[in-house]
């Protein structure tokens, strides 16, 4: 009984920062590196940012680089992404995922979230 559960989202203005949480339960949360992805209407989904296990090494897609953090807790159980000057093009379907190790492809992960909606207004 893996879960994965976003929050978070929501309408922010152009500019503006928000804070993703994603809450792990059902697995042991520091065997797994963590990933975000987001997927846009008629879109595939995409890779965001990843972390390894004890959050020492991440990677992010260059239209993020910057900007946004990825980080986790592992006492809590919960992976973040960190927002800041969004974009309307960062208006997507936030999923978290957990899988064995950070990687960029979608496929490699055994775990999803039931996503979360971030809308940026110009």
């Amino acid at each position: 009984q893996v879960q994965l559960v976003e929050s978070g989202g929501g309408l922010v203005q152009a500019g503006g920062s928000l804070r993703l949480s994603c809450a792990a339960s059902g697995l042991t949360f520091s065997s797994y590196a963590m990933g975000w992805f987001l997927q846009a209407p008629g879109k595939e989904r995409e890779f965001v940012a990843t972390i390894n296990r004890f959050g020492g090494s991440t990677d992010y897609v260059d239209s993020v680089k910057g900007r946004f953090t990825i980080s986790r807790d592992n006492v809590k159980n919960s992976l973040y992404l960190q927002m800041s000057s969004l974009k309307p093009e960062d208006t997507a379907v936030y999923y978290c995922a957990a899988g064995n190790s950070p990687r960029r492809e979608k496929g490699k992960y055994d775990f999803w979230g039931q996503g979360n909606q971030v809308t940026v207004s110009s």
